[in-house]
């Protein structure tokens, strides 16, 4: 039976890294299935991934005998098995349309993973949630005293044994410990073409600006609110006549459609992240 698995490494620029990885996977009787490679010149970074076939090596023994490459070449890279399916936890407050389009594209096998639960900290969702017969918990959020909250939004999250959490318009900070530990592992969506309008109501802003142009923006979650590194955006052409409910109804078709491509992608390695950037191999 053939393996499957991804490489993923960033490391610095210098020649030869794609000939020694590329003989390397050869010697070991393995397959390039896919190769994507990016070169950023002004950092002097180099970024691969590779999906990897091979019938003799396990991704165990990969690891083993590719140790010595990552070192000499001072790799920052994993492995990850291609059949393994990510445990994804959605969070969601009472705006439907990104969970709604989540649930559906992950029911027609749209999305590679398993959805263990959703969390939410109002009780609007739990019957769209059964109906799909996923566990749904309603965490509500006290405004004078947070913690407790998300004292049991990180006890379920690791109950749940997440590698991934989603937050599909969940209208909470997290808070900086949890953003912390699961940095690189929290997807957002951001109804606004970031970094133009972050914040609260960013169609009534961009309104009030008069812009031709609005948009979302998929994003890994970090301390900073709406400054995490940003996976993907897409906009819509919008004119005087829109009013802000016109701006929010053309915006949701965007947001969710920016959120299932960024997850995709994510789901499937094709996100590497550097800093405050991202290089994706989409």
């Amino acid at each position: 039976m053939p393996y499957h698995y991804r490489l993923i490494v960033s490391c610095p620029d210098r020649v030869g890294i794609v000939s020694r990885v590329s003989s390397f996977i050869a010697g070991q009787n393995g397959s390039i299935i896919e190769a994507n490679q990016h070169s950023d010149l002004d950092a002097g970074r180099f970024f691969m991934r590779y999906d990897i076939q091979s019938n003799e090596l396990s991704a165990d023994a990969f690891r083993d005998a590719f140790a010595p490459i990552a070192e000499e070449f001072s790799m920052n890279w994993r492995l990850s098995q291609s059949e393994r399916r990510q445990r994804v936890v959605i969070m969601v407050s009472r705006e439907s349309h990104c969970l709604v389009d989540l649930l559906y594209r992950w029911s027609a096998g749209e999305l590679d993973c398993d959805i263990p639960c959703v969390i939410s900290n109002h009780e609007d969702l739990r019957e769209l949630v059964a109906w799909y017969g996923i566990d749904f918990h309603h965490v509500p959020v006290d405004p004078t005293d947070k913690a407790p909250a998300f004292a049991e939004v990180e006890r379920l999250i690791e109950h749940a044994e997440a590698d991934s959490v989603v937050l599909a318009r969940y209208m909470q900070i997290l808070p900086p410990a949890l953003c912390q530990r699961f940095s690189g592992r929290v997807i957002n969506i951001h109804h606004s073409f970031l970094p133009s309008f972050a914040g609260a109501k960013p169609y009534h802003q961009a309104f009030e600006r008069g812009v031709k142009l609005i948009g979302a923006t998929c994003h890994y979650v970090t301390e900073e609110l709406d400054a995490g590194p940003i996976i993907e955006q897409d906009i819509q052409r919008v004119s005087h006549c829109h009013a802000p409910r016109d701006l929010v109804r053309l915006g949701r078709d965007v947001e969710k459609a920016v959120l299932a491509r960024g997850l995709r992608w994510h789901l499937q390695d094709r996100v590497l992240i550097h800093g405050n950037k991202t290089v994706v191999f989409s």
